[in-house]
């Protein structure tokens, strides 16, 4: 053959296999199950579009017109989709119930008969800035969050905890929003930002970085590209057992499981069952999946054939066994001396297993010895030996636990056994095995911030023995995140109780509410004054304090408290503590004292007489804040009117001035015009004198009847407050807001 000859031949060959590949690649691109409905556009640009979702404005390629989407190729080259005649730009849908939208408005409202929402797993609100705060407004709720630095040193890359960058959630069922950024600080902060941005974005897309601070241009650079995330779900106000009930409009088709939306609205999703795949809401459903196709992806050794959601494996002729890679496989029958030499080799390669199992064995106990001991140092273990040490405990105070044992108290941590999260991790109900109730309290993460609260408050406890405050019983630290074990509190929280049934008669009668204030005022004197070393709570909060069986209250949560050295009087802090309750002057001077503590008992008497919650937007600017809400009404002779009605006519007048007086005196601005937590309990248990009946017995029983007997209330989850956080910068913005000098 010529050479021209031989290179027409080559040239051919290559162009049959590009085509052959071409044709490959076509066949691979192609979906494997319809998309939408017969005759319907599947794509839109670059975004494909799936039933129930259809392109058009006339309905006929969607479910209903709540799915329409309208594909605009007058003014996009290449089209871009649109929801309905909205200007929400759809960036992706998925068949699993999601579609995320362009981040283009500060301010979105949903169509409020579309069944669509934001969603509250996926997105989250973002601030950006080093003097900023932004909060998201929407019909029922507020919530936000603050950022700060003063030197770039400070910020780190990927962290968003409120130095340079913070985050927040939104609630479920989200429909509209908007976000309102400021500046709270006068100072000059432009060499590190002049720039504040705020933004709600789906959290998996963003990942901050330092550079974003001194960036101009952040919005079409980084957060403009940063998509929302929707929920979408069908069948609006209908659970799965109510749709069901009619077929003709039941929208699962064949081979689908039927999934009950929550997220704050009424309806349901469809997906594939196992083994099957398809799109779930376009007929005839779901089909199933041939495992063998690909033999590779199943556990077959051998022989591979597909049945309905599944396959089974099993051997050729001549050979047995399961036909399983991870089974017995397909052996080949052997006559009888194989098999004897097979024996041999198998109980030869069964003692080798055995000596194996027990070095194993071995090396893993060692292991696991090593992990508890640098469970132990990290969690803080030796820190809390030298502390102990130090201030002359014994570190046989508190019982410490095993890993195991707490493991079992809690059914391995169940849902279901669940009290309470807040800022720093989750509580759980455990039941020792001598039968005893207890609360585990177990941190979310192990970092130095979070070692050091946790050494401090068994620091703290360590000390205290006192019956208005929660009893350390012991900790456990051979775990990857301490723990610490408390005696069960069974009637939740003052703040629960405060608010749970506002506006209605409730066993917090005058008499009781004096009770419970005497109580926490003795556990706080005791705490300032009658500790071997005085303490500091600095989180006095009605959320804190916890109600017995008994309705007797405990004091808790001391990761934020402080000792403070004998000859000392004041020390100096990061500030910390929880909005509404916390202390003006020691915000504005870092200066802790233990009128901090007066002054945050003070908000929460003013909380148990009004019923009232300690921030509230409910209220007017310049009142969202109770402390001066209180003071103003009581200057403005209003006192009466702000009080809970079941307190004013239980009490009388004399003694809720008197007690007005008292709260004034200890929410006063300058901690030295405050009185000390021992002539704060010295005057309510003169309250408390006042309202005993000359013929109730010194054990006051009869009140402890009347208590259990209006016990209307389960057992609550201790549930932190929304505005709750422990983060300083946060806590200072809204303190200089509601307390300016």
């Amino acid at each position: 053959m010529s050479i021209v000859g031989r290179s027409l031949s080559f040239i051919l060959l290559c162009l049959c296999l590009n085509s052959t590949f071409f044709i490959e690649l076509i066949i691979c691109e192609l979906p494997a199950y319809p998309i939408a409905k017969h005759g319907c556009q599947t794509k839109c640009g670059n975004v494909t579009v799936p039933y129930p979702f259809g392109i058009g404005l006339d309905g006929k390629c969607s479910l209903d017109y709540f799915y329409n989407i309208e594909c605009n190729n007058t003014h996009y080259d290449p089209p871009k989709p649109f929801i309905g005649t909205s200007n929400l730009e759809v960036l992706d849908i998925s068949i699993d119930g999601q579609l995320r939208i362009s981040n283009e408005w500060t301010s979105i409202r949903l169509n409020a008969k579309y069944p669509i929402v934001f969603s509250y797993t996926a997105n989250k609100l973002t601030v950006i800035g080093c003097d900023n705060y932004a909060h998201i407004v929407g019909p029922n709720f507020e919530t936000g969050c603050t950022v700060g630095c003063s030197n770039l040193s400070d910020v780190m890359n990927g962290s968003c905890l409120g130095i340079g960058c913070c985050q927040t959630s939104i609630p479920k069922g989200l429909k509209k929003y908007k976000i309102v950024l400021r500046s709270y600080n006068s100072r000059n902060v432009s060499t590190v930002n002049p720039n504040g941005y705020a933004f709600l974005g789906e959290d998996d897309k963003f990942s901050f970085d330092i550079s974003y601070l001194s960036s101009t241009n952040l919005y079409n650079e980084t957060i403009k590209k940063i998509p929302i995330v929707i929920d979408w779900f069908i069948g609006e106000g209908q659970t799965c057992m109510q749709a069901k009930t009619n077929m003709s409009s039941y929208a699962c088709q064949w081979n689908t499981n039927c999934i009950d939306f929550e997220s704050g609205y009424q309806g349901y999703r469809c997906s594939c069952l196992p083994g099957y795949e398809g799109n779930p809401y376009l007929n005839p459903g779901c089909t199933d999946i041939d495992e063998c196709t690909d033999a590779s992806n199943t556990n077959c050794s051998h022989i591979c054939t597909n049945t309905p959601s599944s396959y089974n494996c099993s051997c050729p002729k001549g050979y047995h066994g399961d036909g399983q890679k991870h089974g017995t496989g397909c052996i080949r029958n052997t006559s009888k001396l194989a098999t004897m030499l097979s024996l041999g080799l198998s109980l030869g390669l069964l003692l080798l297993l055995v000596m194996s199992f027990i070095c194993f064995s071995t090396i893993r106990r060692n292991k696991q010895i090593k992990m508890k001991k640098k469970f132990f140092e990290q969690n803080g273990g030796l820190l809390l030996k030298q502390h102990l040490i130090q201030y002359g405990r014994s570190t046989e105070s508190s019982k410490i636990f095993s890993e195991n044992e707490l493991k079992a108290s809690t059914k391995n941590y169940r849902d279901d056994r669940i009290l309470g999260r807040g800022g720093y991790g989750t509580v759980y109900k455990g039941i020792l095995p001598d039968g005893r109730e207890v609360a585990i309290k177990k941190s979310k993460v192990v970092g130095h911030i979070q070692v050091e609260q946790f050494i401090n408050e068994v620091d703290i406890l360590t000390q205290i023995n006192h019956r208005n405050v929660v009893k350390l019983l012991g900790c456990c630290l051979e775990t990857e995140v301490p723990l610490l074990v408390y005696e069960f509190i069974s009637n939740g929280t003052l703040y629960e109780h405060i608010h749970k049934n506002k506006g209605m008669t409730s066993w917090l009668t005058w008499a009781n509410c004096i009770r419970l204030a005497t109580e926490t005022a003795d556990a706080l004197m005791y705490l300032h004054s009658s500790a071997s070393i005085p303490i500091i709570h600095r989180d006095i909060k009605s959320a804190n304090i916890l109600l017995n069986e008994s309705y007797t209250a405990k004091v808790s949560d001391f990761g934020a408290s402080r000792l403070v050295p004998i000859d000392e009087i004041q020390v100096t802090t990061l500030v910390q503590g929880t909005l509404g309750y916390l202390d003006p002057e020691y915000f504005h001077t870092s200066q802790l004292t233990e009128k901090s503590d007066v002054y945050s008992f003070g908000v929460v008497l003013a909380e148990l007489l009004t019923r009232e919650n300690p921030l509230s937007s409910e209220r007017k600017i310049e009142e969202r804040n109770l402390a001066t809400y209180f003071l103003m009404a009581l200057k403005e002779d209003r006192l009466m009117e702000i009080l809970d009605p079941q307190l004013v006519r239980e009490a009388s007048e004399e003694q809720l001035v008197k007690m007005a007086k008292l709260i004034k005196e200890c929410l006063n601005i300058m901690g030295k015009d405050r009185p000390t937590m021992k002539e704060v309990a010295l005057e309510l248990e003169g309250f408390k004198k006042q309202n005993r009946h000359p013929w109730s017995n010194q054990n006051n029983e009869d009140e402890n009847i009347l208590i259990c007997d209006k016990d209307l209330y389960s057992i609550p989850s201790r549930n932190t407050m929304e505005y709750s956080q422990s983060y300083s910068m946060e806590v200072s913005l809204i303190s200089d807001i509601n307390h300016p000098r």
